[in-house]
């Protein structure tokens, strides 16, 4: 019996919490990671006990647990610079209105942890954005101290948000993603030393996302472990023929002609018995939660081949050295 293996349920929002957990647990899995804008309304599970109870018996009925969170939209809103597309993130009514918008995520990020503390999950995972990510490219010409000032602001912001994490015994496990103040290898250890390698801030690793900028995910993982507080198990296929290049070309995610694609699990580059391999030395004993994104597959195929793929790959380390049987006393 290896880790627990949950579904993150942000790419299933269009499925009420019944429908998701029934449609879960006859794919395989064992818990969830719970999607704050689609499953959960953490406010309501910040003050009312009720509720809790509600989503608790849901879950029990199909013999799921929620392991984490995940506060993706709303963190995406703390630390962005506002455009349009943010509007999609938060309440209708805060269209166009970038203060009041930031103002909304910074407390539904605060009844998160509290929501998380009632649900009983340990763990919330999540974006942070970031006012330098359109600086990826130093053109116009990108000073020193406007990314200072970009990692000093996150640290302003987040600040206020993580005493409140702690509060209530909750970790934030970022995932380091494009888009976000962390995004690669140097971008994550910048983050960590900006906040004084503060406990309440982690990583929820996703090998997806690095490989196809060329970082290897074993080295992040391996280098990074005693900041992994959660796992996502998801897959890229890389696939630059001379024509594209790593930056998408402004194609939809799922055309073949881009130069890489999030692909179901065991369809891709990862190599995840490397993963485990690490998770193992590293005693990891959290869960492995399928992010399940494949624009050219069918989703309940998917899934259910992802789950009973992370389920065959995840094996127990040997308790013993394969030559010990070979010694004599």
């Amino acid at each position: 019996m290896g880790r627990t293996v949950t579904l993150f349920t942000g790419q299933w929002g269009d499925l009420s919490l019944e429908e998701i957990c029934k449609i879960a647990s006859e794919m395989g899995y064992e818990g969830l990671e719970l999607a704050t804008w689609g499953h959960i309304n953490c406010h309501k599970a910040a003050t009312d006990e009720a509720y809790v109870k509600e989503v608790k018996e849901v879950l029990e009925k199909y013999g799921l647990t929620c392991y984490a969170l995940g506060a993706h939209l709303p963190g995406q809103c703390v630390g962005d610079l506002w455009d349009p597309r943010l509007d999609g993130f938060a309440p209708s009514h805060l269209a166009g209105k970038p203060d009041k918008i930031r103002e909304w995520a910074i407390e539904e990020l605060k009844d998160t942890a509290r929501a998380a503390k009632a649900l009983g999950c340990k763990v919330v995972t999540g974006f942070m954005g970031s006012a330098i990510w359109k600086y990826w490219y130093s053109f116009p010409q990108t000073t020193e101290a406007m990314i200072e000032a970009a990692y000093k602001e996150q640290v302003d912001l987040w600040t206020p948000i993580f005493d409140v994490f702690d509060e209530c015994g909750i970790k934030f496990a970022l995932e380091v993603h494009p888009t976000e103040i962390a995004f690669d290898y140097y971008t994550t250890e910048r983050l960590f030393k900006a906040f004084n390698n503060r406990a309440t801030l982690g990583i929820n690793f996703d090998p997806s996302h690095l490989i196809w900028q060329g970082v290897n995910p074993t080295i992040f993982l391996q280098d990074f472990i005693d900041k992994v507080y959660h796992v996502h198990m998801k897959d890229t296929f890389v696939n630059l023929d001379g024509r594209n290049g790593i930056l998408g070309s402004h194609l939809a995610f799922g055309d073949m002609r881009r130069g890489w694609n999030f692909v179901s699990l065991g369809h891709g580059d990862v190599d995840f018995d490397k993963i485990i391999r690490v998770l193992n030395e590293a005693n990891y004993q959290g869960p492995l939660s399928v992010e399940w994104e494949d624009s050219g597959m069918d989703r309940i195929f998917g899934a259910t081949e992802a789950c009973a793929y992370v389920k065959k790959i995840d094996y127990k380390p040997s308790s013993i050295a394969f030559d010990d049987a070979l010694k004599n006393e």
